[in-house]
């Protein structure tokens, strides 16, 4: 019977060597602590370059957007400038034109007076016409003479105008 004791006895002990399970040691454990927080650490700079790379693009992106409204508001000044001068432009041009048109007014005015006085002097050099007819006459010639001196004036207050406009 010592026997069977001594033998089982060995033979628990051999199954319990086989079935017990082997503790990691503790530098296995430092090891993966230490590989975590290296990875935490790399993980961790690479978030800051990451927000410090999207902060520049963000800069970027707003530095453009301030020199294209610099563009757009540079580009609608020279647009009101160039409105400004092609409306400068057209009323000079208009001015002209109704210098040009008072005068054709005039040089016409003072053919119809010369024509008047001609035909005046004529038919009253043939003594053809009555004292009635010499005051309507006289009144007709007044009438253009007025005419031309206000053809006249419109034609100064035009000068003038058109010398501001330049």
């Amino acid at each position: 019977m010592k026997i069977k004791l001594v033998i089982t006895a060995i033979f628990l002990l051999s199954i319990q060597s086989l079935l017990a399970q082997e503790m990691p040691s503790n530098s296995t454990m430092d090891s993966i602590a230490n590989q975590k927080v290296k990875e935490k650490t790399i993980l961790e700079k690479q978030l800051k370059e990451n927000k410090n790379a999207l902060n520049e693009q963000e800069q970027i992106v707003k530095n453009q957007k301030r020199d294209e409204r610099k563009i757009e508001k540079k580009q609608n000044k020279l647009k009101n400038e160039q409105n400004d001068f092609d409306r400068r432009q057209k009323k000079l041009a208009s001015a002209e034109r109704a210098v040009s048109k008072n005068q054709d007014k005039l040089s016409n005015a003072k053919k119809d007076l010369d024509k008047m006085q001609s035909k005046f002097e004529r038919l009253k050099s043939k003594g053809k016409l009555s004292s009635v007819e010499i005051e309507e006459s006289n009144v007709k010639i007044s009438k253009q003479q007025l005419k031309i001196v206000k053809i006249e004036e419109d034609i100064q207050q035009d000068k003038e105008d058109l010398s501001k406009l330049r």
